[in-house]
Formats: structure tokens, C-alpha cells, sequence
């Protein structure tokens, strides 16, 4: 006759709130008939349902999602061992391979073992083999079973937890080094510049988005610097814009600037985007070995900040720029030539920072506009380098209400004069050899 399979719930095993009822399946064998489940009672007036199954194969048929709990005699009859100890081969000590398949099959389901009191060895192995408690046969009763019961449903509860923070933390833990890996390292040994940046991505816990950055000094002592935007906000566009930085270093180390770096940077982001409505936003920027000039490329692209020493910032001409990448086909990207003067900052940016919202109602944008004078008062203040992005974007994170939805990334590039001829001359005193003003000639250091 078939065993009848109770109607299936969606509340899984092991995630039953305190005080509902439970459903205990008991997998036991007497053929003397002498054991019986001892009347369950619960003091918070829930109820817990018993199935009895006697051998595996009908435990694992009443084996349902509304189970909570198992308990398992460990002296289930030795003649319907599970399936994987039946060639003979197992050497778990007897019961242990009956529990150990319970186990496998019912991952999510509490487990209680069920024993002699004179086997407390075993017992104790059962716990250690992934039983939650034991029970001696001979003490049973109501009230104990009832607890025991309880208690087992809610240490698994809490292992189940325990193991997906666990994985959650291992995953979270995994992503963030490769995350931060794919982050680039600036190449810019032997330059007088200094290099500062600030990159907070806009979807939830990830350290990567879609926007990218990158800066390589070239052998020729040209400084030449990228920031861009790959629209949208998931972990393939982040990959993306991973894909199009490491192009853009390639492109560059291999010589190519200007019109012909972005037009097989569009060629790449072609290749590899997961859709035609994807683009990408770019602005590129060399700098001369001097220090003094620079082209600069724009696709689609917030126009670079400029503060030159003695002058408010200000923002540098886009008025002849190019569209985004992969928007129109053999489009073209004009270089413009710009002077930077001796000492100066220069803030390149993607459109997460001037987006943020600003007065009381959130209505506006921050703008453009209100990013230069922004940055204008904190150059005011006297900062730079890693305090000024810093400012900066808690600024706008304020002014936002909260945090900015987009992705943001900032780079900083500047140059002081003065501070590269101290430095000049504090190399020209330290040379060995070098005649002092008196005409003598200093030892070598």
C-alpha cells in the first residue's frame, strides 16, 4: 500500500518562527515494538505533529518541505542500511552511516539522535558527525522531547545562518580583491606631477563600476590621463569600462593619441558591448614633458576643471568636442591644444559628481556650475591632492541628501613649480663632487 506524501508548504525546514507548530518525522525500526513517541506538550500552545517512518525509503517519501525536524534511532535495522553502505565497504561504526545519509538528504532539516543510554560514546559522535543533540531511549518523555525538539530546529536555524554569512563574507571578501584588482595603479615614474583620485560606484556593496580612470607616463615624458563613463549602472557595464581602460593603456603605450586612440577605443567598445544602445563617454588628456601644455580629446564628456595658481578654477573648452563612443560610426575627436602655465590642478571627473541633487526641495542638479564653485571654496580653504577630492565629493554626497545613486570617479593631476625647483636644486647640492661657492670642492657624500 503507498505511503500517502503529505501537501508541501513553502516555508523551507529549519526556518520555522518560535512558537508555530512542528512536524517531527521519527525514522525508527523496533520489531519488539517497545518504542513509542511520548506525548508531545508544548508550553507556548503550539502543536508538533509526529510522522513514523520505518525504514529510509519511507522517510525520505514523507520527507517534505513542512518537516522541521528528524529523529533518527541509531539502531535502525541493520538490514536496510542507506545506499552508499551496502556493497560492504563502509567502516562507519553502526548507525553513523544511517545518519550520515539522513544528513545528506536533509541538509536543511534538524536532527536528533536517538540511542541507548549505555552507547553515550556514540552519541556524542552523532553530534560531532552534524546531529544537533541526542536523546537516551530510556529517559524520554513529553516534556524533554518537546525541548529537545525546539531546540535543535532553532541551532539549525542558526547554523543555516551562520553558514550563508559565512558565504556571503568569503563572496564579498572574493570580489573586493578582484574588484580591486581590476582598479588601476597609475604608471608615472619620473614625473614632477602628482597624482590623487576618488572612485565610489553607485550600485550596493560593489567597489566597481561603470565609470574607469587611468594614467601612464610614456617614454617620451608625456603624462597622459583618461577618465570615461559606460552608461549604466551593472556589473556589465563595470566590466566594460574594465575592458575599455585597459585598451586605453594599451593604446596609448603603443603611441597612439588623440583621434586615432578613440577611434579604435569605439572600435573595441563595439566589440564587446552586450547591446548597440550601449556608449561610453571619454575624455583623454596629454601632457607635454614640461609640464606647461597638454592636448585634451573629448567624447561626450564633462569638460576637465582647471586652477591655475593666483586664478579661480574654471573649466577648460568643450565647445568642439566629439560624441560618446559607439554612438555614431567613422565619427572623429578633434585634440585641442591648451596651456597650463607652470603650477596648476587639474580635475578630471565623470557626470556622477555633478548630478547630485541640491536645495531643500532635491529638484536641481548640482551642475557644473555649482561643482566650480564648489571646488573654488575648497581651494580657498587651502587644500589639494587627496584632501580636496575628498572635500569634494562628501560635499556633494551632502548636498545629495544621502548617497549619490550614479557612479562617481575623480582624478586629480597637478604641478607646482616651485616645489619642482626646490626639489632641483636640493638634487644639484646632493650630486657628489659639486664645487661650492668658495671655489672648494665638496667630498663625496
Amino acid at each position: 500500500m503507498p505511503v500517502p506524501v503529505p501537501q508541501q508548504r513553502a516555508v523551507p525546514a529549519a526556518e520555522t518562527t518560535h512558537g508555530a507548530d512542528l512536524t517531527l518525522l521519527v525514522i525508527e525500526d523496533d520489531p519488539a515494538g517497545t518504542f513509542t513517541v511520548p506525548e508531545l506538550s508544548s508550553t507556548t500552545g503550539a502543536r508538533v505533529r509526529v510522522r513514523t517512518a520505518r525504514n529510509l525509503t519511507e522517510a525520505e517519501r514523507l520527507l517534505t518541505d513542512d518537516v522541521d525536524c528528524i529523529l533518527l534511532d541509531l539502531e535502525l535495522e541493520s538490514a536496510n542500511p542507506p545506499v552508499g553502505a551496502r556493497d560492504g565497504g563502509s567502516t562507519e561504526p553502526d548507525g553513523l552511516a544511517t545518519l550520515k545519509h539522513v544528513l545528506r538528504v536533509a541538509p536543511r532539516h534538524a536532527v536528533l539522535a536517538l540511542t541507548a543510554e549505555d552507547d553515550a560514546e556514540r552519541a556524542a559522535e552523532a553530534v560531532r558527525v552534524g546531529a544537533q543533540d541526542y536523546l537516551f531511549r530510556d529517559e524520554l518523555d513529553g516534556r524533554l522531547l518537546s525541548r529537545a525538539i525546539r531546540y535543535a530546529v532553532e541551532r539549525k536555524r542558526a547554523d543555516i545562518a551562520q553558514h550563508q554569512l559565512t558565504e556571503s563574507r568569503l563572496r564579498a571578501q572574493e570580489n573586493a580583491r578582484l574588484e580591486r584588482g581590476l582598479l588601476p595603479t597609475p604608471l608615472l615614474d619620473g614625473s614632477d606631477l602628482s597624482f590623487a583620485a576618488r572612485y565610489r560606484p553607485g550600485r550596493s556593496r560593489a567597489l566597481l563600476g561603470g565609470d574607469f580612470y587611468d594614467t601612464v607616463r610614456t617614454p617620451d615624458g608625456t603624462v597622459h590621463a583618461m577618465i570615461g563613463d559606460v552608461c549604466g549602472h551593472g556589473p556589465d557595464e563595470a566590466a566594460l569600462g574594465v575592458e575599455l581602460r585597459i585598451a586605453w593603456r594599451a593604446l596609448t603605450l603603443a603611441g597612439l593619441c588623440g583621434d586615432a586612440l578613440l577611434s579604435t577605443m569605439q572600435q573595441v567598445l563595439e566589440h564587446e558591448r552586450q547591446s548597440e544602445e550601449i556608449f561610453a563617454t571619454l575624455c583623454t588628456v596629454d601632457i607635454a614633458s614640461d609640464g606647461r601644455r597638454a592636448g585634451l580629446c573629448i567624447a561626450g564628456h564633462p569638460a576637465p576643471l582647471i586652477a591655475r595658481q593666483g586664478r579661480a578654477a574654471h573649466l577648460l573648452p568643450y565647445e568642439d568636442g566629439g560624441p560618446a563612443l559607439g554612438l555614431l560610426p567613422h565619427a572623429r575627436w578633434p585634440r585641442r591644444q591648451v596651456d597650463l602655465g607652470g603650477s596648476w590642478s587639474l580635475m578630471m571627473y565623470t557626470d556622477g559628481l555633478i548630478e547630485g541633487r541640491v536645495g531643500l526641495d532635491r529638484t536641481q542638479r548640482l551642475g557644473q556650475d555649482g561643482m566650480v564653485a564648489m571646488v573654488n571654496g575648497r581651494l580657498a580653504q587651502g587644500l589639494g591632492g587627496e584632501a580636496l577630492l575628498e572635500a569634494a565629493v562628501t560635499q556633494v554626497q551632502e548636498l545629495n541628501g544621502g548617497e549619490l545613486t550614479d557612479d562617481v570617479a575623480v582624478l586629480l593631476l597637478e604641478r607646482d613649480e616651485a616645489l619642482i625647483r626646490r626639489r632641483g636644486r636640493s638634487a644639484m647640492r646632493s650630486r657628489p663632487g659639486r664645487t661650492s661657492p668658495a671655489g672648494a670642492q665638496r667630498p663625496p657624500l
